[in-house]
């Protein structure tokens, strides 16, 4: 059975945080212990068959000493073009003044918007 784009995505996030671990000389349970999550749960991750949170890969990222920014382009929350450091994603997900929930729909709601656009030329305004 093919997987769609979500989860390849996901599947190959886990790969990355598979190959991420076993550099940083970690055991499954170290990690989970050190980003505040269940070893079944990292397992489920790293199988491609869960897609975390973005506070789940900023734990997880902070754990393996690694890029957050990568995490969330590999677990397709932001895309590699919008660049590091000037995306709207980056903004939403860096706002601290707002819950996982509301960045999560913030990002819904304007993915929703580029899609809608997409198709747009600049004459439709």
């Amino acid at each position: 059975m093919a997987k769609g784009k979500v989860g390849k995505t996901v599947e190959s996030l886990g790969d990355y945080l598979k190959e991420q671990r076993v550099a940083s000389r970690l055991s499954l349970r170290q990690l989970a212990e050190q980003a505040g999550v269940s070893n079944p749960y990292l397992s489920q991750i790293e199988r491609g068959l869960r897609k975390p949170s973005v506070e789940v890969l900023q734990q997880i990222a902070k754990a393996l000493r690694i890029s957050a920014e990568q995490l969330y382009i590999r677990a397709g929350i932001i895309s590699p073009e919008d660049g590091v450091g000037g995306s709207v994603e980056l903004a939403v997900l860096n706002d601290s003044g707002l819950t996982e929930r509301q960045k999560q729909s913030l990002l819904d709601v304007y993915s929703s918007f580029l899609a809608m656009n997409a198709g747009r030329t600049p004459d439709d305004d």
